[in-house]
């Protein structure tokens, strides 16, 4: 139907542009300011008051009677979403809707590679286009406080500058489709548990510092058409309707030109989303993911009752024109561009960059020899063993089923085992060791323990007859698990998964441990398991990314976008009370402020057990030491640091090179250091590079809260050189006057 609309405007303006009476809202050469303004003097009042609410669970109309197309929305992140009913949360049936699942979003976090996050991007842009979405209701860019909540596997890690470097490329990939990115969840949404009624409090500081900075970056470097509001409350406010957050902040503050649209069931008030900065309201008088309304398109809080507050004066006119233009303007960018590529759908192409993306993200945390003397158990080659045991229900569960809106209908899932068994051949024996249950929403599917005692004691069993085992386990999309709607019930591996890890190195010492998650987990064995693979979810191409992986056909050089605490609490958030996380059921208070991460374990000089930036190779690097290009500089001026690292291995390996600032003094407090560069390298065996960085005025400045602006004081900083947050390589001091 809308294929056949387009074509039906692209003849009428074709007609009457030769009649000269084409009008100026169809005309793609003239500036969408002057479009936006015609054809919001042709609507009547009904259908811009249209415009800003549903008119199905994905979709708003257009302006049937000028030609105006709708707009249809897809949830991802990870991929394009099965098509669902016009107003159930249940699956269409299609047979054509299968997608490419790309890896999760900290997996592409933990490649530190921009060209990955644009290759990212670029193919999922091909696939919604393809399937005629005009809006994929992704990134998100939430930072990671606490590895408790169920959707960090969404986000891209803990450091606001890593989340901002890499959601632009994505973003810009997305749109060159033609298709609009929708960043989210605006702002604050750290937790699964009473999300839909927190109120989070939090000073200046952590706002602009910590929780902003990816979404700011969204906005004027990325130019994203669309956010999605959050939906927690801050400072009192609902986010889908925050004058702070919204007006101030994103329209005034940023200039943003965009559409803002609430997350589903995210508004609350009329008045105050006609005020407040919200332009569509989508998925009201539901929970946001399961509840089936009893309500009409018209009982939502933008329909009538925005239509009868306009009529009566309650609220302005120029409130509906200005959602209008916006709505119109997303509007001529997606859906009536004539000139968007057509896309594509779950292709070889798209596999091979889900495939591509894993294996640049994949995370080699612990790679030791078993007994002295003896090489590191990793790469596994196939020629020293006969025997080789694989483990676990995540070898051969699909794991883009479950975990809320992320869930994926896929055309093509390779499990870890089809990945081993198409690398090692018949050398595999497989056995599932523990088991998860059905991946529901609100509930945990109980295991029988005289179940899981079973499979564990087949498991051991079998451990002693192999050669080496590999352990597939982890999180899933489970209840409690790495899902929306719910947050972790603790720190540790479920389904009695320790035990069976402790049970298996007992049994054979010779074990690779792979953990898919999207969360830092406790590890009570580690000092037990030679070797461990953070494997993140990793989408159609799993299986083939692991295998190249373990084999050594592919070096690993993912590092990680977050820190793996020894315990819970450690973590700042968890260093507190219960009203600090998950609040006290009202409101729930940031004093871990900006200390988030690294920033909060260095300032405590807590020792983690994996820190931010940490990933091993297959071979290993020197570096050399940081030169700066001037002793000195003004606000006015920029300097830059170099070094130079070099491959000193025997394999070609890539390399995340990290530059942190050390800001010696300040009038207030400042985290120890703070990542403000980074660059991934390719080299092979003896060969050198230099990295250059350039440090401006915005890389040295922090968030006065007191005078309510960013300030960078005069002083003594430190241009800090590391392999990761606490692998520090050199440093080289300068002054900004």
């Amino acid at each position: 139907m809308k294929k056949k609309l387009g074509l039906s405007i692209a003849a009428i303006f074709c007609f009457l542009t030769a009649l000269g009476q084409a009008p100026t809202y169809l005309n793609e050469k003239l500036p969408v300011e002057d479009r936006v303004k015609d054809a919001l003097s042709r609507m009547t009042l009904v259908e811009k008051v249209a415009l800003c609410h549903a008119q199905s669970k994905f979709s708003i109309p257009g302006v049937p009677r000028l030609g105006i197309p709708e707009l249809w929305m897809s949830d991802g992140p990870h991929g394009v979403h099965e098509e669902q009913l016009w107003n159930a949360w249940d699956g269409a049936g299609w047979t054509n809707d299968s997608c490419t699942a790309f890896p999760a979003l900290t997996c592409l976090a933990a490649t530190w590679n921009r060209d990955m996050a644009g290759l990212y991007g670029r193919a999922i842009g091909e696939e919604a286009r393809y399937r005629n979405k005009d809006v994929l209701l992704a990134p998100g860019v939430n930072i990671y406080r606490t590895p408790l909540n169920g959707r960090n596997f969404e986000y891209l890690g803990e450091d606001p500058f890593l989340a901002s470097q890499m959601v632009v490329p994505y973003i810009q990939g997305v749109q060159k489709n033609g298709v609009a990115a929708c960043v989210k969840h605006f702002a604050v949404n750290n937790q699964e548990t009473l999300r839909l009624d927190i109120n989070v409090e939090l000073s200046d500081r952590a706002l602009y510092e910590i929780y902003l900075p990816a979404f700011k970056a969204a906005v004027q470097q990325g130019g994203v058409w669309s956010i999605m509001g959050a939906y927690n409350k801050v400072r009192g406010e609902h986010a889908c309707h925050s004058d702070l957050l919204l007006n101030k902040i994103l329209k005034k503050d940023w200039d943003f030109d965009g559409v803002v649209i609430s997350d589903w069931g995210g508004v609350h008030d009329t008045k105050q989303g006609a005020l407040n900065g919200l332009d569509i309201e989508m998925g009201s008088y539901t929970n946001g993911l399961t509840t089936e309304s009893a309500f009409g398109y018209n009982d939502f809080y933008m329909a009538d009752a925005y239509m009868k507050m306009l009529k009566e004066g309650a609220v302005p006119m120029s409130t509906v024109d200005n959602k209008a233009g916006r709505i119109l303007k997303l509007i001529f960018r997606t859906s009536m561009n004539r000139e968007r590529p057509w896309g594509s759908f779950a292709n070889e192409e798209h596999h091979n960059v889900a495939r591509t993306i894993a294996e640049d993200g994949i995370v080699l945390l612990k790679n030791e020899p078993v007994a002295t003397k003896q090489a590191p158990l990793l790469p596994l080659d196939a020629g020293k063993y006969k025997k080789i045991l694989v483990v676990g229900e995540n070898a051969t569960r699909n794991l883009m089923d479950g975990g809320g809106s992320s869930t994926l209908k896929v055309k093509k899932n390779i499990t870890p085992l089809a990945g081993l068994q198409a690398m090692y051949g018949d050398k595999i024996t497989y056995t599932k060791g523990y088991e998860s249950g059905r991946p529901l929403y609100d509930r945990i599917d109980e295991i029988p323990s005289a179940k899981t005692d079973s499979l564990r004691a087949v498991a051991i069993r079998l451990a002693k007859e192999a050669d080496i085992v590999i352990f597939v386990g982890g999180l899933n999309k489970n209840y409690q698990q790495d899902s929306e709607g719910s947050d972790r019930a603790g720190y540790g591996l479920s389904f009695k998964q320790d035990e069976l890890i402790t049970g298996l190195v007992a049994a054979n010492p010779k074990m690779v441990m792979v953990l898919i998650s999207g969360n830092a987990i406790e590890m009570p064995w580690i000092k037990k398991v030679p070797a461990v693979v953070q494997g993140w979810f990793l989408g159609s191409e799993t299986g083939n990314a692991l295998a190249n992986v373990i084999s050594g056909k592919v070096n690993p050089s993912g590092k990680l976008p977050f820190s793996f605490p020894v315990k819970l609490e450690d973590c700042g958030a968890h260093s507190f009370d219960a009203t600090v996380y998950p609040g006290d059921k009202t409101n729930v208070y940031y004093k871990d402020d900006i200390f988030v991460g690294y920033r909060w374990y260095d300032t405590k000089k807590i020792k983690v057990l994996f820190p931010f930036g940490y990933g091993l190779s297959y071979t290993t690097f020197t570096y050399g030491k940081p030169v700066v290009s001037a002793k000195a500089m003004t606000n006015e001026q920029t300097l830059t640091v170099t070094v130079t690292v070099k491959n000193t291995g025997n394999v070609a390996g890539k390399e995340v090179v990290q530059l942190y600032i050390k800001d010696e003094k300040s009038t207030l407090q400042r985290p120890v250091k703070e990542l403000k560069g980074f660059e991934k390298i390719s080299l092979n065996p003896g060969e050198e590079k230099l990295v250059t960085f350039t440090i401006d005025k915005s890389m040295l400045s922090y968030y006065n809260d007191i005078k309510g602006s960013w300030i960078a004081e005069p002083g003594k900083f430190e241009a800090v050189i590391g392999a990761s947050a606490t692998d520090l390589r050199g440093s080289a001091e300068f002054i900004l006057k």
